[in-house]
C-alpha cells in the first residue's frame, strides 16, 4: 500500500492481498477471531488505498528481507521440479471449495482459507518455486486436504482448537534433493489432512510394469 496516493482506488486484487495477510496473522497468533472478522469486513468495504492501509499497519511484513533467487538444488528428477515462479498464491473457500492440482508451481508460501467449505492442495504433479515451501492452512468449520508425493520431506506444525491436523505420511524417508514442505496454520472446528499418495501417472506406470512382468513370466 502507498502513503503517497491514499485516494487511489483499490482493486479486488489489492483487497484480497490484505485479506490474505489477515489470515496469515490469525494463523501466527497475532489476531484473535474477533479482530480478524472486524478487519476483514473493513478490507472488503475499503474503496481506496488510504482505507486499506490502516488494516495491516500494526502487522509485520510477511516477506521480510528480499529472498534470494530460487536455486534448483535438487538432484536427478527433483532438480527439474525445483525453480521458477509460483503460479498460484493461495486458495479461498467460503461456503464453497477450491482445488489446486495437476501441473502447477507451488510458491515459497501458499496460503489457503476454508470457512464452512473445503479445499484441496495436491502437490503430486507440481513443481516448487524453492527447495523449501510453506503451505499455510486456516480451516474454520471447514477442511483442507494437502496431498504430497512420495520422497518429499514434510513437516506439520499446525494448531487445532476443537479441530486438528491429521497427518498420514508413514515412515518413508525423504529422497535426496527432494523439496521440503512445511504445513502450518490453524484449525477451529475444522481439520487439515496431510497425506502421501502417488500420482495417477505413477499408478498407471506401476500397473503397466506389473502387467509387463506377468507377460514375461508366462
Amino acid at each position: 500500500m502507498t502513503d503517497e496516493l491514499p485516494e487511489l482506488r483499490a482493486s479486488d486484487t489489492d483487497r484480497e492481498r490484505v485479506a490474505e495477510r489477515l489470515r496469515e496473522a490469525v494463523a501466527e497468533g497475532r489476531l484473535d477471531m474477533e479482530e480478524f472478522q472486524e478487519r476483514l469486513d473493513a478490507t472488503y468495504k475499503a474503496r481506496t488505498y488510504g482505507e486499506l492501509e490502516p488494516v495491516t499497519r500494526d502487522l509485520p511484513d510477511p516477506a521480510g528481507p528480499a529472498a534470494a533467487p530460487a536455486q534448483a538444488s535438487g538432484s536427478g528428477a527433483w532438480a527439474e521440479r525445483i525453480g521458477g515462479a509460483g503460479t498460484s498464491a493461495g486458495g479461498v473457500a467460503i461456503m464453497s471449495g477450491f482445488s489446486r492440482k495437476g501441473m502447477w508451481t507451488v510458491p515459497r508460501r501458499f496460503n489457503c482459507f476454508a470457512l464452512c467449505g473445503g479445499g484441496e492442495v495436491d502437490l503430486r504433479e507440481a513443481k516448487f518455486e524453492a527447495p523449501e515451501v510453506v503451505v499455510n492452512c486456516v480451516a474454520i468449520m471447514g477442511g483442507v486436504d494437502v496431498i504430497v508425493p512420495p520422497g518429499v520431506e514434510v513437516v506439520v506444525r499446525g494448531i487445532g482448537v476443537m479441530g486438528g491436523f491429521d497427518e498420514r505420511l508413514g515412515d518413508e524417508p525423504p529422497e535426496p534433493g527432494a523439496p521440503r514442505v512445511i504445513v502450518t496454520g490453524f484449525a477451529f472446528w475444522g481439520g487439515v489432512g496431510v497425506k502421501r499418495k502417488i500420482s495417477r501417472a505413477e499408478k498407471r506406470r506401476l500397473k503397466e510394469e506389473k502387467e509387463r512382468r506377468k507377460g514375461l513370466e508366462k
